[in-house]
C-alpha cells in the first residue's frame, strides 16, 4: 500500500515518462485560470501606456512576473534608462532567486543544468508551491507540465487586457486600470494581517513613498528610482531588525522522500 501511494508523486518516474507531465498540467490548470484573470488587469495598464496586443503577450510570456512586469510598464512609460529598468526588475524579482535555490535542492543529483535553468526561468510563487510540495525527487517533466497551462494563460490574459483597453471607451479603460492595484492589495493584505512586521513594512512603504514624492530633494527623482531605493532600504532594515527565526528541528526544504508537512512550514 505504501508503494502504491508513493507512485502518485512526480519524482518517482523517469524523465521520459508522460505521467508527471500530465499531472503537472492537471495540477496547474486552476493556477493558469487565475493567472489569466489577474494578468488581464496588467494588460489594461500596458495598453494605457502604448503597448500593442502582441507586445503585451510577449511581455508576459518572457517575464512571468506581475510585479516585475508592472515595474517595467511604469518605467517604460517614463522612458527610463535600461540600467534603471534592469535594476528595478532585478529587485522586484529577487525572491525568485531564493525560490530557485530552494527548489533546486528537490531535484535528483543527475538533473541537468538545462532543466534547472529552464525551471528557474518559469518559476512563480504558485508553481514553486507545487514543486516544493512534491514528495521524493522532483521530476523536471512535472514542472514542464505545470508550465504549459499557467504561463501561456498568463500571457493570453495580458494580451486580452491590452486588446480590451484599446477597444473600450477611454473612461471605462481608465476605470479598469484600477484593478491592477487591487491585485497588489490582494498580495500584501493576507500576510500583513498575519504578521505585524509585514504590516509595519507595508505602512512604512506607503508613508515613505508619499514623503519621497513630496520632499524637494527626492521629488525630482523618477518614481522608478525612488521605488527602487525605498524597496532596498525598507527590506534591508526589516531583515536586519526582524530576522525570521527558524525553530530548532525545522528545515525550510524537506528532505527527499519526506513531505513538507513533516519538515515544517515552507
Amino acid at each position: 500500500m505504501e508503494q502504491n501511494q508513493a507512485s502518485i508523486y512526480p519524482g518517482d518516474e523517469p524523465y521520459h515518462s508522460v505521467g508527471p507531465f500530465v499531472r503537472g498540467m492537471r495540477d496547474a490548470i486552476p493556477i493558469g485560470l487565475g493567472y489569466c484573470a489577474v494578468s488581464f488587469s496588467l494588460g489594461i495598464a500596458a495598453g494605457n501606456v502604448g503597448y500593442t496586443t502582441l507586445q503585451g503577450f510577449w511581455l508576459s510570456l518572457l517575464n512571468v512576473s506581475s510585479s516585475g512586469e508592472y515595474a517595467g510598464i511604469v518605467l517604460s512609460a517614463e522612458q527610463a534608462g535600461f540600467i534603471e529598468l534592469a535594476l528595478m526588475i532585478f529587485v522586484a524579482n529577487a525572491r525568485y532567486l531564493l525560490m530557485s535555490f530552494a527548489l533546486s535542492q528537490r531535484f535528483a543529483p543527475d538533473a541537468t543544468l538545462f532543466h534547472r535553468l529552464t525551471i528557474g526561468f518559469g518559476l512563480t510563487d504558485e508553481l514553486f508551491g507545487l514543486g516544493i510540495a512534491s514528495k521524493g525527487w522532483l521530476n523536471p517533466i512535472y514542472m514542464y507540465g505545470a508550465f504549459l497551462p499557467s504561463i501561456p494563460l498568463w500571457a493570453i490574459g495580458t494580451a486580452l487586457g491590452v486588446y480590451a483597453g484599446n477597444v473600450l471607451p477611454p473612461v471605462i479603460a481608465e476605470a479598469m486600470n484600477v484593478a491592477i492595484f487591487g491585485m497588489f492589495l490582494a498580495i500584501i493584505i493576507p500576510p500583513a494581517k498575519k504578521d505585524p512586521v509585514v504590516l509595519g513594512a507595508v505602512i512604512a512603504s506607503f508613508v515613505l513613498s508619499l514623503a519621497a514624492s513630496l520632499l524637494p530633494l527626492t521629488a525630482s527623482i523618477s518614481s522608478g528610482t525612488r521605488t527602487l531605493v525605498l524597496t532596498v532600504i525598507i527590506a534591508s532594515v526589516v531583515a536586519l531588525l526582524f530576522p525570521i527565526k527558524e525553530e530548532p528541528g525545522q528545515d525550510i526544504v524537506s528532505e527527499p522522500g519526506e513531505s513538507p508537512a513533516d519538515s515544517g512550514p515552507v
